[in-house]
C-alpha cells in the first residue's frame, strides 16, 4: 500500500492496516504523545485501533512540545 507519511511517499507491505499498527509499524516513541492527522483531519485516539489506512492517503505524525 502507498501511503504518504510525514509529506514523504512509502510503500507499507499488506492491504489493510489501522492508525495504531502504523505507529507501531513505524516505532513511534511515546504514541500516547502523537496526534494523528489524516488526509486533513485529526483522529481521536480511542479511534487509532478502528481508523484504517487505504491506498494514498496522507498520514501526519503531529508531535506535542513542551517548552516555557
Amino acid at each position: 500500500m502507498k501511503l504518504c507519511i510525514n509529506y514523504k511517499e512509502e510503500i507499507i507491505e499488506g492491504d489493510s492496516l489501522t492508525v495504531k499498527e502504523l505507529l507501531e509499524l513505524k516505532d513511534v516513541k511515546m504514541p500516547h504523545m502523537v496526534s494523528v492527522q489524516l488526509n486533513g483531519k485529526i483522529v481521536k485516539r480511542p479511534d487509532y485501533d478502528l481508523t484504517y489506512l487505504g491506498e494514498n492517503d496522507r498520514v501526519n505524525f503531529l508531535y506535542s512540545m513542551g517548552g516555557g
